[in-house]
């Protein structure tokens, strides 16, 4: 595979348990299949590397998830000026960061996963609601934590109970594709 020189960014966005990982593996593995250089980024790996254990990050509120957020930004920058497909799946949900990544990231893509919360306290893969409704948890992004839901999402996810994951990627790639970024 080799790596388009003008690089690009897809963010993947949406609260806990939206399903943004999911979409993101499916999302690489379509690019990879069309011969794409993609490098993919997941908000939970990524903050064991900038050192923002669970242990320490559950309960940080706005200001140092910002700060995260915008390392997340300038790391997909980097690699994405090697010529590099980012892919990235993270909550990062503000407007601060939305302006910056559409200023600054090449080809900048962003998908984001719109779930009603009550299919997220159902799904709730990590225990996130449960321990939030148990007094374990505060500073949840669309719970306490207020976010900033994209206003200028390239593509707009609505839940949907019956479609797959294999639908649902395709229609996003069709879109990414349809907008000549690749």
């Amino acid at each position: 595979m080799s790596a388009d020189p003008t690089g690009q960014v897809v963010w993947i966005t949406g609260l806990s348990g939206a399903g943004k990982s999911t979409l993101a593996v499916e999302f690489v593995a379509g690019l990879r299949s069309r011969g794409h250089s993609v490098v993919m980024l997941d908000g939970d790996e990524l903050r064991d590397v900038f050192g923002a254990t669970a242990a320490n990050s559950q309960n940080h509120g706005r200001k140092g998830r910002l700060a995260l957020a915008m390392q997340y930004a300038h790391l997909c920058r980097v690699i994405a000026a090697q010529g590099h497909t980012v892919v990235i799946a993270t909550i990062s949900l503000f407007r601060e960061v939305h302006a910056w990544n559409r200023a600054h990231l090449p080809g900048y893509f962003e998908v984001y996963l719109k779930v009603p919360v009550e299919e997220l306290r159902r799904r709730d893969p990590k225990g996130i609601y449960r321990r939030f409704d148990a007094g374990e948890l505060n500073n949840v992004a669309g719970l306490d934590l207020a976010i900033d839901e994209p206003d200028a999402a390239d593509w707009v996810v609505e839940f949907d109970p019956d479609r797959s994951i294999q639908t649902l990627t395709e229609n996003v790639l069709h879109h990414f594709f349809r907008r000549k970024l690749v």
